[in-house]
């Protein structure tokens, strides 16, 4: 449990939602905790604490009849990370233009300083979408 935690402190800096479902009548105590609702995870291996709120746990029992009602907790938390995000890293949704392109780039760019070659793959990624 403790791996996964630090995953997601390290990964709470970028682009990123964790969507987890849980399926069955399982205890679904460590998801709860993973969620970070009740109270913010910290990595005792990178001795911070999660910069966003970046999972979503849903259990599914309790909208296994209503699957619109699903879909809503599902992705109820997506676009406040978004935005979460776009704020931290200066980018102004809407905002047109090549400029605005080369400034989302240059933004994402300057992110990738220090970063784990997993992380480096993905703004990778975060650039190539951006051009």
């Amino acid at each position: 449990m403790q791996k996964t935690i630090d995953e997601i402190v390290q990964a709470s800096t970028l682009p990123l939602s964790v969507i987890i479902v849980g399926v069955g009548d399982a205890d679904f105590t460590g998801m709860e905790i993973l969620d970070g609702d009740e109270e913010a995870l910290f990595s005792g291996k990178l001795n911070k604490y999660v910069q966003a709120d970046i999972v979503q746990f849903v259990p599914f029992n309790d909208f296994k009849n209503d699957p619109h009602a699903l879909a809503k907790s599902v992705l109820e938390e997506v676009p406040g990370q978004v935005c979460n995000f776009m704020y931290k890293h200066g980018i102004v949704p809407n905002e047109q233009g090549e400029q605005n392109k080369s400034n989302v780039k240059h933004r994402l760019a300057a992110g990738v300083m220090g970063v784990s070659s997993d992380e480096h793959f993905f703004m990778s990624k975060m650039l190539e979408f951006a051009q």
